[in-house]
């Protein structure tokens, strides 16, 4: 156990001693990734807000599940614009699978990030796909861990929640980084997370806004911040998935730029 792990809630250390019970795959992966730098591009000149919408079947923090068909969530998210999807493949805590991330990458042409624990080498391959989420906090060598996954031709999105993770996802050589606004020693989220962090991540590097993002004023708050994308679960999972994708798709228009230049990243390597 890691010096952070001590001030965890029992939750979140559930699900990362799971992970580490976890097999990896057999044979190491070699991925063709559909890039998520390009398809946020792409939304961008289309006018649309560049949304990762997750398909998450339940959450411990989220009541009741969701029992449609990933496919059928996952191609009404992409009908509702979102430039990427985000698929759990964590099975005892969020109802997730491999094989729903196999078949969801198989059926839409965005960029899909496998979101889990991944803690070793030997579980990059586990299956295909085009991002894989690496923790800072739950990463013993983040360093080797990002170069494998980036060997294996997988982008790494890494996460943080802290000036401190921040500097380690940089040192490590991560060119995506998302600032989780949830708090994983209470579960707590807080959106000023993400404005705390922001400023001290580079230009060249493509920064996610994660967690907390419930309304289409809280997206504009995140993308002023100096987002580049945001992962949207549980607002987008509780209802229409596709109405409630375009709701945030939508949340810049004729907004679109100004408020991004309000507070600019300043590219330094200090948080």
């Amino acid at each position: 156990m890691n010096a952070n792990e001590g001030s965890m809630a029992p939750a979140v250390r559930s699900i990362l001693d799971a992970a580490r019970e976890r097999s990896g795959g057999e044979e190491r992966l070699s991925i063709a990734a559909r890039s998520l730098p390009d398809a946020i591009a792409a939304a961008e000149a289309d006018g649309r807000v560049p949304i990762v919408a997750e398909v998450k079947p339940t959450s411990p923090t989220t009541e009741g599940r969701r029992e449609e068909d990933p496919v059928e969530l996952a191609e009404a998210m992409v009908d509702g614009g979102a430039a990427a999807l985000s698929v759990l493949t964590e099975p005892e805590h969020f109802g997730g699978s491999v094989e729903n991330l196999r078949r969801v990458r198989e059926a839409v042409d965005v960029p899909v990030l496998r979101k889990d624990f991944v803690v070793r080498e030997d579980q990059l391959d586990l299956v295909e796909s085009d991002l894989v989420l690496l923790i800072a906090r739950f990463v013993d060598d983040l360093p080797s861990l990002l170069r494998a996954a980036e060997e294996r031709g997988f982008q790494a999105l890494v996460e943080v929640h802290d000036a401190d993770e921040l500097r380690e996802a940089l040192s490590a050589g991560a060119s995506i980084v998302g600032v989780n606004n949830r708090d994983l020693a209470k579960l707590e989220v807080d959106l000023g997370t993400f404005e705390a962090v922001a400023p001290a991540v580079p230009e060249d590097v493509t920064l996610i806004a994660e967690s907390g993002v419930t309304t289409p004023a809280d997206a504009r708050r995140m993308r002023a911040a100096g987002a580049d994308a945001l992962l949207v679960g549980t607002a987008i999972m509780d209802g229409d998935v596709r109405a409630n994708t375009e709701r945030f798709v939508r949340a810049e228009r004729a907004r679109r730029g100004d408020d991004r230049s309000k507070t600019p990243r300043d590219g330094g390597g200090n948080a």
